[in-house]
């Protein structure tokens, strides 16, 4: 989630500094998946994922780039005084690439309405044999969640919570602090001896995995970290799980082939895989 990219590498500063005076904590490393670490370069790498998958034009694509990028109308947005040349631009891209298309994932079928499946329903399409996908199954997770006898025997405390949702309206996020970096504060982890996975689903163009892979490759350098695990595809269940680059055996970057913003959802073997051998220290497998 975008978010981890701020409150765990804070909060697990807070542990190194408290462990330097008691040695409570035994930190073993943090994993930050599709994170927000540099504000601009996150978020800016939007319109390149969004041109490379075809989701918008050339032309949309320069003034994405050129007029407004997405990190100035993001934070045009969240101070409530978005330009006319941003929403112009914004429009454009909206309209492209559709509200039919998931941005989390961009090559999963979205959930339709209860408009439209009423309307499949009055037409019905030919049965497929093939085996389908389950396009709505977080709306149904969202819903089982929402159970009260489910809540109880998860001992969930709803405090002030009335309804359960992936993304609740109740926290109040400090969306501003976005801007602030917070690859500098991986460095120091990395610093302190803490080993750093960061890895992107690849079909997410929320986050995507471009900007997040500048933003390792040019920590590294900053640290002088020599590459020990050149860029190469990793396995599992002898399929390609994703591609992998480690610098000095302690920051290290991954994708998790065919998954969403929200990885262990979309991908939970290939995610499993990824987090078993990052905690276990071992290389992730590169033969079928």
């Amino acid at each position: 989630m975008p978010l981890s990219g701020h409150y765990i590498p804070q909060l697990a500063k807070l542990m190194v500094e408290f462990n330097k005076k008691h040695n409570l904590f035994n930190l073993k490393g943090i994993a930050l998946g599709n994170p927000v670490l540099e504000f601009a370069t996150d978020f800016n790498s939007r319109a390149e994922y969004f041109w490379s998958h075809g989701l918008i034009s050339d032309s949309t694509y320069r003034i994405f780039t050129s007029v407004c990028n997405y990190s100035r109308y993001v934070s045009e947005y969240y101070r409530d005084s978005v330009s006319s040349s941003c929403l112009r631009v914004m429009n454009q891209v909206s309209q492209e690439t559709s509200k039919f298309v998931d941005k989390y994932d961009v090559t999963l079928d979205v959930c339709i309405s209860s408009l439209l499946s009423q309307s499949k329903v009055l037409n019905p399409q030919p049965q497929q044999v093939s085996e389908r996908i389950d396009v709505c199954v977080e709306d149904k997770i969202v819903n089982y969640l929402n159970r009260k006898d489910v809540q109880k025997a998860l001992h969930a405390r709803l405090v002030g919570v009335r309804r359960w949702d992936v993304c609740s309206n109740i926290l109040d996020y400090q969306l501003l602090n976005l801007e602030i970096p917070t690859i500098t504060i991986v460095g120091s982890l990395i610093k302190a001896g803490i080993p750093v996975l960061v890895y992107s689903g690849d079909q997410d163009s929320v986050i995507p995995l471009t900007g997040s892979r500048t933003l390792v490759a040019k920590l590294a350098k900053m640290l002088e970290l020599e590459t020990t695990v050149p860029y190469r595809v990793w396995f599992q269940g002898k399929q390609v799980g994703g591609w992998t680059q480690v610098y000095g055996n302690i920051l290290s970057f991954a994708t998790i082939r065919g998954a969403s913003h929200e990885a262990p959802f979309s991908q939970p073997e290939r995610s499993l895989m990824l987090f078993k051998s990052f905690l276990e220290g071992k290389p992730l497998p590169e033969i079928l």
